[in-house]
């Protein structure tokens, strides 16, 4: 996705485009009428070029979809579009009229800066939504790339060690913090298994309560985990030291275990705190363990069929 520019910054490029035109005609009132249909011109293809760089809502993959729903709805965003649509639509009927009534004017001057004006009356009525849709593009544009790989997602409550264990597997470098909900975006990260590669996503925190008191960081954990996740590792501290009761963390686990149709492998962090009976252990913190728990990780993949297909979400509109 390209920079969508200002209403005043795609104003100040057409008039520029259209001054130089207007230069190469002889005939001052042929000129102004030249101008007029270059402005409007140069306005249209800008707003029509806007749209063609953003990316269909309708055809992007469920992850992608949903994160633009989560983060600034659907309906503002297709809003949005609409207003970039409609101004096109009427700069270009403006730019034909205009041009018209400079031709049949005494005073051909005057009604081309009353054309502009109108023009950029049109332009400068989107203009909050231009600048909106710059804002989401400079968030979606950071999203993770994630590919057709088998993907491990990697869940729990927050300050676990979900970071932690990310960093030490694969190459994603995730910060890591003692406080509580550092991870506020999924973060991708890869590992070479042979000729295939192992993708891993650290989640943000999930908390045990309900789908609508949960924020809007919990909200891209549970979508990355409905959407792309074909093994889920969930992450316990039997220690308690991440702030949360062991007894609110299991009841996170049951949660997950029956929303999700794929397998999720058990680890309990902090071993060198407090080991947990019942499930692999291991220390983030010193790299005790981290090994058998990617080994089970390994064979799971290897037992399982192939990634779901998750599609690319560069397409745009053509």
């Amino acid at each position: 996705m390209k920079t969508v520019p200002t209403a005043d910054e795609i104003l100040d490029r057409s008039l520029r485009r259209a001054a130089k035109k207007m230069r190469e005609k002889r005939n001052k009132d042929r000129a102004n009428e030249e101008f007029v249909r270059a402005v409007s011109s140069a306005v249209h293809d800008r707003l029509v070029q806007i749209l063609q760089d953003i990316p269909v809502i309708e055809e992007l993959p469920p992850f992608y979809h949903d994160i633009i729903e989560i983060l600034f709805g659907i309906d503002r965003f297709k809003k949005s579009l609409g207003a970039v649509g409609w101004a096109a639509k009427q700069t270009k009927i403006l730019g034909s009229r205009m041009a018209r009534e400079v031709r049949r004017a005494d005073e051909t001057i005057t009604v081309r800066k009353q054309a502009v004006a109108r023009i950029a009356s049109v332009i400068h009525q989107i203009d909050p939504n231009l600048r909106f849709l710059n804002d989401a593009r400079n968030i979606l544009r950071n999203l993770p790339d994630i590919k057709d790989e088998y993907t491990v997602v990697v869940a729990g409550y927050p300050n676990v060690g979900k970071s932690s264990f990310i960093r030490r597997v694969s190459s994603a470098e995730p910060e890591i913090a003692i406080y509580p909900f550092t991870t506020r975006e999924v973060i991708l990260g890869h590992r070479k298994v042979g000729r295939e590669s192992l993708q891993f996503i650290d989640t943000p925190g999930l908390l045990l309560r309900q789908k609508e008191e949960r924020n809007v960081i919990e909200q891209q954990a549970l979508n990355a985990l409905i959407n792309v996740a074909d093994l889920v590792l969930f992450i316990l501290d039997p220690s308690e030291s991440c702030g949360y009761l062991l007894s609110d963390q299991l009841g996170l686990l049951e949660e997950i275990r029956r929303m999700l149709p794929v397998p999720v492998i058990v680890a309990a962090n902090k071993k060198d705190r407090k080991p947990f009976t019942g499930s692999l252990n291991m220390s983030t913190l010193t790299g005790v363990g981290v090994d058998e728990v990617l080994e089970v990780l390994l064979r799971e993949r290897a037992a399982s069929p192939k990634p779901r297909l998750r599609g690319s979400p560069l397409e745009t509109q053509q």
